[in-house]
């Protein structure tokens, strides 16, 4: 640490120079007080040491006129015997501590630890309430380690144009988390524009990403503007890049490299500044290794990698994502909506396969039908509750055997009513709840229907 000590007694000052030189601090000191403030003032300092007894400015008056002016070290009062009152009177006014004269020099180096650890206690407490205010503007909930994990590398990776991939189970909050290192990057001034890859037919995709111009295809009666060029200068997300099919991935693969595109149809190639921010609930090194994902395109994009955990691994954001939830339902229903007792512990029960996006789409149901804006355990009482492995276990044994073709069709069958119940019949959120595309999930309801 650096010390300043500032007292007119200069075997006093030597003495405790030499104390705490040995204690490894870096120490200044100053007989003379009115310079001992300017050089406070001046320079940077961890802690200053102040006599409380001396000529032109006591200690006091040393102290008030050092908060007045805007100086931020910590201040410990040093006093001979019958200075102990003034030194008191000093620790109201702000001072941290009083070391009594004469002093030995355990007792002076413990007084300093002490400070120090104040003070790393003190920027640790700062700097999580600055994450969790951060968090709370962005409108994430980052209570749990791991949550807390993403908003650092969030953070971190916000004020550089370095591409980011975002992964993990549809729900779980991805395109919060790509919002949120948007709104924290020098391009927050800019559009942030997020497209599905999965959500839009591949006939129509590349025309949506690079745009056309008039007269490209049957139906272009005019030039068009893509995703890539509206979002210039901000960023661009690309949701479920997995499902880009491998045509569009090459053509991806060169904006990322040389920050360019050709409007389909187009001879013009036109430059663009675009931020790219990608997600998926895939397993691309799998798709990497099948040959459905390009390996080139795939290392481009996982430049810095942000995993978003599922809810069921991160119970502690529950109660303050309910809170939020809640605080939003309410909001919008324009009455105030409450938990009833029991019913925190019958959310806490489900297994939320749809993660936060099923959770946020529960609550707005169940407040919908709850006319007195009480929400009771028995609105989730139909919902999935997560099964303990000895239920689980007995479960399986209960069963009869049956082909592995019927056991997925009927695995397949559940998880599909499990989503679209959740998103009250949105075959897109059910997609993106399920990780799969729009065009498997409706070839999955007619195969499953017939």
């Amino acid at each position: 640490m650096k010390i300043l000590v500032v007292d007119d007694d200069l075997g006093l000052r030597d003495s405790l120079s030499l104390i705490l030189q040995d204690g490894g601090h870096e120490v200044v000191t100053e007989g003379n007080p009115k310079n001992g403030l300017e050089r406070a003032l001046a320079d940077t300092f961890d802690i200053v040491l102040c006599d409380v007894r001396m000529p032109d400015l006591n200690g006091l008056e040393f102290l008030r006129e050092y908060a007045r002016r805007g100086g931020s070290a910590l201040v410990i009062m040093m006093s001979a015997y019958g200075g102990e009152d003034a030194a008191l009177e000093a620790m109201q006014e702000g001072a941290y501590d009083y070391l009594p004269k004469p002093f030995r020099r355990d007792e002076v180096l413990l007084t300093l630890r002490k400070a120090e650890e104040r003070e790393l206690l003190k920027g640790r407490v700062a700097s999580l309430e600055a994450e969790l205010t951060r968090a709370k503007e962005l409108d994430i909930v980052a209570d749990s380690p791991s949550m807390r994990k993403v908003m650092e590398l969030a953070t971190l990776v916000a004020p550089h144009d370095t591409t980011v991939l975002i992964t993990g189970e549809s729900g779980t909050g991805k395109e919060v988390v790509a919002r949120a290192i948007h709104r924290m990057s020098p391009r927050r001034a800019a559009p942030f524009i997020a497209v599905n890859c999965g959500a839009i037919p591949e006939n129509l995709l590349e025309s949506e990403l690079f745009g056309h111009v008039r007269g490209a295809f049957t139906g272009a009666t005019t030039n068009k503007t893509g995703l890539i060029e509206s979002a210039a200068g901000g960023t661009l997300l690309l949701d479920e890049i997995g499902d880009l099919p491998l045509p569009l991935q090459v053509k991806l693969l060169r904006v990322l490299q040389e920050g360019e595109i050709r409007r389909v149809g187009d001879a013009r190639v036109r430059k663009v500044d675009v931020r790219f921010i990608s997600a998926t609930a895939r397993d691309l090194e799998s798709a990497v290794s099948s040959n459905a994902f390009r390996e080139d395109l795939f290392y481009r994009l996982n430049v810095v990698r942000i995993h978003v955990t599922p809810l069921r691994e991160r119970p502690g954001d529950l109660d303050g994502l309910v809170a939020r939830l809640l605080e939003r339902e309410s909001a919008r229903a324009g009455r105030k909506l409450t938990l009833a007792p029991g019913a925190f512990e019958a959310i806490k029960e489900r297994s939320w396969p749809g993660n936060v996006r099923e959770l946020e789409n529960a609550l707005e149901r169940v407040a919908v039908l709850s006319p007195d804006g009480v929400i009771r355990a028995e609105a989730f009482g139909s919902e999935r509750r997560l099964q303990s492995p000895s239920e689980r276990t007995r479960t399986l044994s209960e069963r009869r055997p049956r082909t592995l073709k019927a056991a997925l069709d009927e695995a397949e069958r559940i998880a599909i009513e499990i989503a679209l119940d959740a998103t009250a019949g949105n075959r897109v959120e059910a997609a993106r709840i399920l990780g799969v595309s729009l065009r498997t999930l409706y070839y999955k309801l007619k195969h499953l229907a017939a």
